[in-house]
């Protein structure tokens, strides 16, 4: 495997930046259960099974937080999980990537420039674990792997030097002005290139009786990306 990602930002990073609860992830990733973020970020204490994800933050008393590579870590992990490639295989995958790549958050790389390791890594997995279903994807079915590789590169803007994500927008096509960067709002969803949180305009907006105007001279912002963010919290699953 020949990528070698040049940053070993092993802790927590102020550079990395950004912080989403266990519920705020769930929600913005659409997953119904948030119990199953919980179990990738922590592991499964009664089957001793270690965490999948390695995360930027240690977790304060009971306060579970991730952060923005953590993020869409548990992104990568929810979609492969619903193509029916096993958590145990997923979590074999990150620790032979974390340890080749000297990089902590390897479902967090760009596909472009990791695809091929990252599929080489997966097929040591599947045949380490007789995982049948990852082995298919990787080796018969290899475009369709590439499909959803190129799937959930969509809309993530990737360092150039290191291969890490630094820019994630949701929904593209619906919503071009609407980004998560850790650098701006704490990562939350916001409108670009003001930095408005898309929630702060949500509420704003109610309080406001839907006045589009009224939200709009509040922040100073067009009042087509006010429209764009209420659409898009209106879309998020409550």
């Amino acid at each position: 495997m020949s990528a070698q990602p040049n940053t070993n930002r092993n802790r927590m990073d102020p550079s990395a930046g950004g912080f989403y609860t266990i519920q705020e992830a769930a929600r913005l990733l659409n997953i119904a259960q948030p119990s199953r973020v919980t179990a990738w970020l922590q592991g499964h204490k009664r089957s001793a099974l270690g965490p999948v994800v390695q995360r930027q933050y240690s977790p304060i008393a009971a306060v579970q937080e991730l952060g923005f590579w953590d993020l869409l870590e548990v992104r990568f992990i929810d979609h492969f999980r619903i193509q029916g490639v096993s958590l145990q295989a997923l979590r074999k995958a990150a620790e032979t990537a974390r340890l080749a790549w000297k990089q902590q958050h390897p479902f967090a790389l760009s596909n472009t420039q990791y695809l091929t390791d990252r599929k080489a890594v997966f097929q040591t997995t599947a045949t380490a674990l007789n995982d049948t279903v990852l082995l298919n994807l990787v080796t018969r079915q290899y475009a369709m792997y590439v499909v959803y590789e190129d799937h959930l590169a969509r809309g993530v803007a990737f360092d150039p030097s290191s291969g890490l994500a630094r820019e994630w927008r949701p929904r593209p096509k619906e919503f071009p002005n609407l980004a998560l960067n850790p650098l701006i709002a704490g990562g939350q969803p916001a409108v670009m290139p003001a930095g408005v949180p898309t929630a702060a305009i949500f509420r704003t907006w109610k309080s406001e009786d839907g006045s589009y105007n009224a939200v709009s001279d509040w922040y100073n912002v067009d009042e087509d990306l006010v429209r764009e963010a209420i659409e898009f919290e209106i879309g998020l699953p409550n």
